[in-house]
């Protein structure tokens, strides 16, 4: 599988006349000690190399910032305003609409970026040229999680935890520093984080189970995502009708 960060495709190569573009949005913020701040941009791009393994899609580069605010109490998280992400997003999908694309799968891999749900929300209503789609969803993360044999949940394993770190472990290992099997943490009550800030809940910005995480689990992991990308991408292809 190929993690390029930045796909060499050249304008004459097939996939740059797909009919569905895959844009990986991540975030430049904490994991910890032993995960890199760039880290769930590694994920979303290692996540749109599997779509690319199983689909002919047209992979876009990454947007690298995010909505990070919850982590600003950690050096070198940056943050973009909610506004400035949707409009990238809006801006990107003109583009593509021009370019005569189908579908576009936003790929995040930051839960802060919520406002991504309402930019997808949007774009698909009222029915227009370009069909949206937000991947993966809650539910793809936890069948993932199944499918790699990771027993952590969505909720308690929920950052830099045992499911990222098998990611990385798979795709961008070189990017790990040691101590990541010695970090896990519980703060499974954080319902005002959004208030206080992660740092409320973690003295080392991790929660959940680094410990647990194999290589074999992230390739699992990847793998099913990539495969799994096939239902979005049918509902993205199919014809409209209003």
């Amino acid at each position: 599988m190929s993690h390029d960060l930045i796909p060499d495709l050249t304008t004459t190569d097939p996939a740059a006349t797909s009919a569905v573009a895959v844009l990986p949005v991540g975030a430049f913020e904490q994991h910890g000690p032993h995960l890199p701040l760039g880290t769930d941009t590694l994920i979303a791009c290692a996540i749109t190399a599997a779509i690319t393994e199983h689909h002919q899609v047209l992979a876009l580069p990454p947007i690298t910032f995010g909505c990070s605010h919850e982590h600003a109490a950690y050096p070198g998280t940056i943050s973009i305003s909610a506004t400035t992400l949707a409009a990238i997003i809006a801006d990107i999908g003109q583009s593509l609409t021009g370019q005569g694309m189908r579908g576009l799968i936003v790929v995040n891999a930051h839960g802060g970026n919520a406002v991504l749900t309402n930019v997808v929300q949007q774009a698909n209503q009222p029915a227009g040229p370009l069909n949206v789609g937000l991947y993966p969803s809650r539910e793809d993360w936890t069948e993932a999680r199944t499918a790699a044999a990771i027993t952590s949940s969505n909720h308690d394993d929920m950052h830099a935890g045992e499911l990222e770190t098998s990611i990385l472990l798979a795709s961008h290992p070189d990017y790990l520093r040691d101590g990541w099997a010695q970090t896990d943490h519980t703060a499974t009550d954080r319902r005002h984080l959004t208030t206080l800030g992660i740092s409320a809940y973690t003295t080392t910005g991790v929660i959940g189970y680094p410990s647990l995480a194999t290589e074999a689990k992230g390739h699992a992991a990847l793998d099913h995502l990539g495969c799994h990308a096939a239902t979005l991408i049918d509902l993205l292809t199919m014809v409209r009708r209003t």
